[in-house]
């Protein structure tokens, strides 16, 4: 009967298990992510060039897909604008969970920070810059507090700390050198 009950527990476990892992292994050619898993290179969309846009539409838009070059892969991020330039955070970036989870956001640190956005269905070749300090982040984190924490003083003093902190990395979406413009 122990033996029975084991293998159903097994069973139980092994299934959705194998379901997560086939998920993540089938998304990873997509083009760009799902919800829950990193995607592929993002080949479809318009591929911008010239000047870069007034980037305050991004006020409106939730979230949009990163695509790092080195390695290739894709996600799904918030994005702010902020003095005119374009911003994502990457949080809980000193946790466990934030060193397996963020995996892009070292990647792009420790790499070449080239990338790829794709908004509102247009691709933007990009320049990750991560900024750890200045002036920048008052604008940033205020930004980013109004458009998905509410917008207290207190939200936006606690993503200052968390950026200062180094819990929350933010990075400049700057333009590509060589991108075509």
């Amino acid at each position: 009967m122990l033996r029975i009950i084991l293998q159903v527990i097994g069973v139980i476990i092994l299934i959705p298990l194998v379901t997560i892992v086939t998920l993540k292994i089938d998304n990873q050619d997509a083009d760009g992510p799902s919800i829950l898993f990193p995607g592929g290179e993002l080949v479809s969309g318009e591929l911008h060039t010239g000047p870069d846009p007034d980037w305050s539409f991004t006020d409106d838009v939730p979230t949009i897909e990163l695509q790092l070059i080195s390695p290739l892969s894709s996600r799904t991020l918030f994005i702010m604008e902020s003095g005119g330039k374009v911003y994502i955070p990457s949080g809980y970036m000193r946790s466990f969970l934030g060193r397996i989870w963020k995996d892009w956001a070292f990647q792009a640190y420790e790499g070449d920070g080239l990338a790829v956005a794709r908004i509102n269905g247009t691709r933007y070749e990009r320049q990750l810059i991560r900024i750890k300090d200045g002036d920048v982040i008052d604008g940033v984190a205020a930004k980013l507090a109004t458009k998905y924490a509410g917008g207290t003083p207190e939200a936006v003093a606690a993503i200052k700390k968390s950026v200062m902190d180094g819990d929350t990395w933010l990075f400049e979406m700057a333009p590509r050198d060589g991108a075509r413009l």
